[in-house]
């Protein structure tokens, strides 16, 4: 069959989840109308039109393959062709032993990439309320910023009500407004990362009582005021405002993202009480964001507040720090293990709308819905489990979380980790010392998801041919 006889599968959201699922059907031979709303309708956190713009941190987290669920998600989606990791891979920045990238550099060469495929449609348009019924297939993968219209649609229509939390936005600061005399560059446990050097991130150093009264200022700083109907909304627990985790303990913040072990400041030898780290934003290296300072605290309070921070007292921002509302579906009840909708199956769901949280997730949901979709249009097998990726792989343990795997009643968005993938077999690890299996335990349960997935991806390409 030739690509002019297939009809093109639409896809709503023009984000990580939705870009990828895009470049997964178009590199299958499947046309694609991607449909993105900016900047015909612009979002309360978006601030260009392109696709796949990173409106929180510019990090993917962790990029160790071994060691870290993220990183072992990272390499299962680069064997899996994945379009967000190559742009991810070609404007990577210093950090650590993350995968951060330079958020312009990497948001245009998605962009640029979809729009020259030849079976691709960018339409700048908005989808309000549900896709017209003549399309067979539609991705909608529409992020935490989901339109009303379709959200209210998505509910009328399941008879069930969304779920939905805050997220949070770091601010970001201009590098050289950032005193040298008092901060310095080390990463923790000077750990070196892809292009990184160890000396990636940016130290803040503060004392009891400065700690303290950062604390006493994130308590009392001015914060955005929500309307009704949002107050009774919760925050996702990986991503809270830096005051309310002030709120829930003045301890919590210093066993939190102020956490000063790995970090000796070169002026005294000695490890502060607390400490701020700034991760590098661009490629330039000419910003930085704040580590963990997503905050919902008024643009006045954030300047005097964070300016109050030893090494930041001249500090420009090049972006304060903001608040959106975030919308994601009960999936487990709601959709199949091929990511369909069970009310109407020509609706298939990809990124945070479904319950996963952070972009590498919210991706590699959407890699997954661009395969299912152009397999269903190229009439493979989907009902068949071999059609679905192995539950020992990360992409596989994410989806069976996600669409049964996890207690509907008490469904909450949820991050890749090693305890979503099976355990290994009783005695696999019987001859490694005690206090090496978990180190060790987290490695054999890598390779064993690398290994599967390389099977699973080669049978269902001699099944495609």
């Amino acid at each position: 069959m030739s690509t002019s006889e297939i009809q093109p599968v639409h896809v709503i959201g023009g984000g990580l989840a939705g870009s990828e699922a895009a470049w997964q059907l178009a590199q299958a031979g499947v046309p694609v109308v991607l449909h993105e709303m900016r900047p015909v309708r612009p979002t309360a956190a978006h601030q260009t039109d392109r696709l796949a713009e990173l409106v929180c941190s510019n990090s993917f987290r962790s990029d160790d393959v071994h060691y870290n669920a993220v990183g072992l998600l990272h390499e299962e989606m680069r064997r899996l062709g994945s379009l967000i990791l190559a742009a991810a891979d070609a404007n990577t920045v210093p950090a650590g032993s993350a995968l951060a990238v330079d958020r312009d550099g990497f948001a245009q060469r998605v962009t640029e990439t979809l729009i020259d495929h030849p079976l691709i449609t960018v339409a700048r348009e908005e989808v309000a309320g549900l896709p017209p019924e003549d399309w067979d297939q539609v991705i909608v993968a529409t992020g935490p910023l989901t339109s009303p219209a379709l959200t209210d649609a998505i509910v009328h229509l399941t008879g069930e009500e969304n779920l939905a939390f805050f997220d949070a936005i770091a601010p970001i600061v201009h590098t050289d407004s950032i005193d040298f005399d008092i901060a310095w560059r080390q990463s923790r446990y000077d750990k070196a990362g892809p292009g990184g050097t160890g000396k990636d991130y940016i130290n803040c150093p503060l004392n009891g009582e400065q700690y303290e009264a950062l604390i006493d200022a994130l308590l009392a700083g001015d914060k955005t005021e929500f309307q009704e109907w949002e107050k009774s909304t919760p925050y996702f627990e990986g991503c809270l405002p830096i005051e309310v985790m002030a709120d829930r303990g003045r301890e919590t913040l210093r066993f939190g993202p102020m956490k000063p072990v790995g970090l000796t400041d070169p002026r005294t030898g000695t490890r502060a009480h607390a400490i701020v780290q700034l991760r590098q934003d661009n490629a330039l290296g000419t910003l930085y964001n704040m580590v963990g300072f997503q905050t919902k605290l008024r643009y006045g309070a954030q300047r005097e507040i964070f300016r109050a921070i030893p090494g930041l007292g001249s500090a420009e921002f090049a972006r304060f720090g903001g608040i959106h509302r975030n919308t994601f579906l009960n999936s487990p009840r709601l959709l199949d293990p091929t990511l369909r909708l069970k009310a109407m199956p020509r609706l298939r769901f990809a990124g945070q709308v479904t319950g996963v949280e952070g972009y590498v997730e919210s991706a590699a949901t959407g890699l997954l819905a661009g395969r299912f979709a152009a397999a269903e249009r190229l009439g493979g097998p989907l009902d068949d489990a071999a059609a679905q990726p192995p539950k020992t792989t990360a992409h596989g343990a994410l989806l069976g979380h996600i669409t049964g795997g996890a207690v509907a009643d008490t469904f909450q968005p949820m991050n890749i980790n090693f305890g979503l993938l099976p355990p290994l077999d009783d005695g696999a690890l019987a001859d490694i010392p005690r206090k090496e299996r978990k180190r060790e335990r987290r490695k054999a349960i890598a390779l064993r998801a690398l290994a599967d997935l390389d099977a699973w991806h080669s049978s269902i390409r001699l099944a495609a041919a």
